[in-house]
């Protein structure tokens, strides 16, 4: 993963953390490491999966549902980070992607609800948080 997604990608994470009663932590998750339960990534059009992106448009990132763990970026979408100074306005935001890929890893379907992050779509240079409504399908689906 690209340094400068790091930190975007684990402020999703804990924000995650601080709505769940899940803790995440970063590993080195090498290839074949089979403690990592979670791997992020960035690829391009075929990358193994099953599901390709298809370079710049529709699809920016996918992630797979509890105990697959895969989360992947679309490498050929323009990318940004959260600072509304310096993000190029025509990039998907890191963080925002991320706060919605991982609430597929943990299980949550899309909602209809525009202003929630389990939204189906997100514009580029658009900035999101989670909503009531992700931490109620959350709520429900694990009935916390």
């Amino acid at each position: 993963m690209p340094e400068e997604a790091v930190a975007p990608v684990a402020r999703a994470f804990q924000t995650w953390a601080e709505n769940t009663q899940f803790e995440f932590r970063r590993v080195g998750g090498e290839p074949g490491d089979d403690t990592v339960d979670i791997r992020v990534g960035f690829y391009s059009r075929d990358h193994g999966d099953g599901f390709p992106f298809d370079g710049v448009g529709r699809s920016v990132a996918h992630a797979f549902a509890p105990e697959d763990g895969r989360f992947h970026y679309d490498a050929d979408e323009s990318w940004g980070i959260k600072n509304p100074r310096a993000m190029d306005w025509k990039a998907f935001d890191v963080e925002t992607v991320a706060l919605h890929e991982i609430g597929h890893i943990l299980g949550l379907m899309h909602s209809s609800v525009p202003t929630a992050i389990m939204y189906p779509a997100v514009g580029d240079g658009v900035t999101k948080e989670l909503s009531r409504d992700d931490v109620h399908g959350f709520r429900a689906l694990y009935k916390v």
